[in-house]
């Protein structure tokens, strides 16, 4: 039996990027959360440093999200920013408590 996945995804854009980068970010959510799969695809802006993206995501399984990672809409958003980004951290989580 597949397991609820929790993904936090930390994306840092360029600073001269940052408004490109955030507007690319927004064009991925209504679609991501009418995905199969998707129980919360949130995103967030660092107060203190606006350069730093956190999406927190809740997904059934990790098999819908893997589907997911694979649609056209994030293959664009890659194609979009490539070279406005300087990080990306990618951390598969399971809840515990």
């Amino acid at each position: 039996m597949n397991k609820a996945l929790t993904i936090v995804a930390r994306i840092e854009a360029r600073k001269e990027s940052v408004e490109l980068v955030k507007a690319e970010l927004l064009k991925l959510i209504d679609v991501t959360r009418k995905e199969e799969g998707c129980v919360q695809y949130d995103l967030h802006q660092d107060n203190m440093q606006p350069e730093v993206f956190v999406f927190y995501e809740n997904w059934i399984d990790r098999d819908l999200w893997q589907a997911h990672m694979g649609k056209a809409h994030l293959a664009e958003y890659m194609r979009s920013t490539d070279g406005h980004v300087v990080s990306f951290t990618l951390n598969e989580m399971t809840r515990i408590a």
